[in-house]
């Protein structure tokens, strides 16, 4: 299948599935696990590579953990950009990303929580403003419309946590949805580290892709 343009991508996930299963299509077919962009209908969707993550193979040959490694081609012969080993940084995580020729592009920092919340994110992106990522439901306008989201979540959860215990408790957890903000502006949508919409032109795709390949754990 014939890659796409990784610094035009909107929306991307992270998979091995080039052409998932529908109702007119009874078999997935399978390729390289990659940075994919979902294209065509519903029926005939296939997920074009963008970039492909690094094989096994390269685990103790490239400048990273594979999994957290970048190529433009299938061959991994040309580095699009990995992610440095994590740092602790005053109680915070940093996940630095560097380019093919090794310099810095931005840099991921995970919040640790606060209570009722679970942690949050950040993106460093030189000569732009600061990104923050948090659950969609706490991202009011105002304290109070986060206070009350939270409560509702709160709730929720105790529901369905007493109704899974009945269950046996094995239930597993949805992946949350992040919104990314700039101010009062969402720049970036993400569930869990599954699916990635980007809404700003200027955001380094690069950076989008080291997140989801970090995941929001």
């Amino acid at each position: 299948m014939e890659p796409v343009e990784w610094a035009n991508v909107y929306k991307f996930i992270i998979s091995a599935t080039e052409r998932p299963v529908t109702t007119k299509r009874k078999r997935a077919i399978h390729g390289l696990r990659a940075v994919r962009v979902p294209k065509g209908g519903k029926e005939l969707r296939v997920n074009a590579p963008c970039a492909y993550v690094a094989p096994a193979s390269r685990a103790r040959t490239g400048p990273s953990d594979s999994h957290l490694t970048l190529y433009e081609d299938p061959e991994a012969q040309r580095l699009l950009c990995y992610v440095d080993a994590p740092q602790e940084v005053g109680g915070k995580r940093h996940h630095v990303v560097r380019d093919g020729q090794g310099q810095v592009i931005g840099t991921l920092r995970r919040v640790p929580p606060k209570r009722p919340f679970k942690h949050t994110w950040r993106i460093d992106q030189p000569g732009h403003p600061e990104i923050v990522g948090r659950n969609e439901w706490a991202s009011g306008d105002s304290k109070a419309e986060v206070v009350g989201r939270a409560a509702v979540r709160v709730t929720l959860g105790l529901v369905v946590g007493l109704a899974d215990f009945g269950e046996g408790g094995d239930q597993p957890s949805k992946p949350r949805t992040l919104e990314w903000r700039v101010g009062d502006k969402v720049v970036m949508m993400s569930e869990g580290s599954t699916e990635v919409t980007i809404r700003a032109d200027w955001i380094d795709r690069r950076l989008a892709f080291a997140f989801a390949l970090v995941g929001d754990k």
